[in-house]
Parts: C-alpha cells; structure tokens; sequence
C-alpha cells in the first residue's frame, strides 16, 4: 500500500454538509496507520495567505461579491496551498489528502455561479502547476440531509440558498461523469459507514 500510494493526490469534494471535512480526517487517520505518510490539508486554507482569503470568502460580510471574484480568490488561494504545502510534500513520496480542490470552483463558480466549468478550468490550467488530483472522490448528498447536518451559523457560500446548491450538487455529478478519476460516493449514511465506503473506493481504484 505504501508503494501504491506514494506521491498521490487525493480529493474529496462535494456540497456543503456532505461530510467531506470529517471524512478527509478519517482518511488521513486512516492511510497512516497503514503506514503510509500523508498529510491532510484543505482548500481554501493552511497556509498564512490561504486562510486570509478563506475569510473573506466565506464571511458573510462579503455577501455581493462577484462569481469571478470569488474564482480568483479561490484559484489565489489554491495557488499558494500548492506551492507551499502540496508539492513539497508530494516530492517527499507523501500521499497528499485534501478537503476540496478545483472540482469546488468548477460546480459552484463554473456551473451554480453560471461562469462556465471550461472556463474555470482554462484558469487553472493558466494559474495551477497541477490542475488534477490522482483521485476525486464525490461525497453525494441530497440538500434536505446536508441541511440537516449544518446545524450552526451558516457562512456566505451556504447562505446561497437552495436553488444555488441543487445546482452545486448537479455540478458535481456532472464533473465526476466526465472523468475517469473521480468516483462517487453515496454520503447520506453514518459516518463510519461512508468512511468505510471511501476506503474502499481507494483500494479499488489504486488496486490494494
């Protein structure tokens, strides 16, 4: 396993309340206690300048803010996680895990936020060392169940309301159709149902 997983990138992405962060930390967990090294990170964030722009994407304050706005942030954002934190650990022979990457600003800046997915992946392709991951895993989850599960205060991008998240939601699905490294997986279960869903989608995928 730690052969096959050396110096992979891994994914897991869906709408809000679908689990990602808590099943990113599992996985983590998870691969290294099967003595595999890896390092988890999430995006936006981790770095000085990362977290900056996460707050101001995701504070309310800044309701009004463009879709394009929004792209370059996030892309910003991505650009220094890279650079900083995701290729130096990939050079070690890490398996890097990280909580989103561009196939969040493809379904909500691309497809809910109408700017278009080939756009926003012609950005990246500009701004980005490396635009694709190993593996994209897809947490699915119907909007009533995520509702469900965000029980705080709800930042800007949740606040977008339903109709923008269905949209998120078919914007996933639509990306994870067009690739053969993105795998879906059902998230409306337990917790440790899910994880051990996602386990097993890595195993398949990379043949352990």
């Amino acid at each position: 396993m730690r052969n096959r997983l050396s110096s992979k990138f891994i994914v897991l992405d869906g709408s809000d309340g679908c689990g990602k962060t808590t099943q990113t930390k599992l996985l983590v967990q998870w691969l290294q206690k099967q003595g595999v090294e890896t390092a988890g990170f999430r995006d936006p964030g981790d770095t000085a300048v990362g977290e900056k722009i996460r707050r101001i994407l995701l504070s309310p304050e800044h309701g009004p803010m463009d879709t394009r706005t929004e792209l370059l942030l996030y892309m910003a954002a991505r650009a220094q996680l890279w650079s900083e934190k995701i290729a130096p650990e990939l050079k070690q022979n890490k398996c890097v895990v990280l909580d989103r990457w561009l196939s969040s600003t493809c379904a909500y800046q691309g497809y809910a936020g109408d700017f278009g997915m080939d756009s926003v992946i012609k950005i990246a392709t500009d701004c980005l060392e490396r635009v694709w991951p190993d593996l994209t895993i897809i947490l699915d989850i119907d909007l009533e169940t995520a509702a469900k599960r965000l029980n705080r205060e709800l930042d800007r991008m949740e606040q977008k309301g339903t109709s923008y998240h269905k949209m998120v939601r078919e914007g996933f699905l639509q990306l994870a159709k067009k690739s053969d490294d993105s795998i879906i997986v059902d998230a409306t279960g337990s917790i440790e149902t899910v994880h051990q869903k996602i386990i097993e989608a890595v195993k398949d995928f990379f043949g352990i």
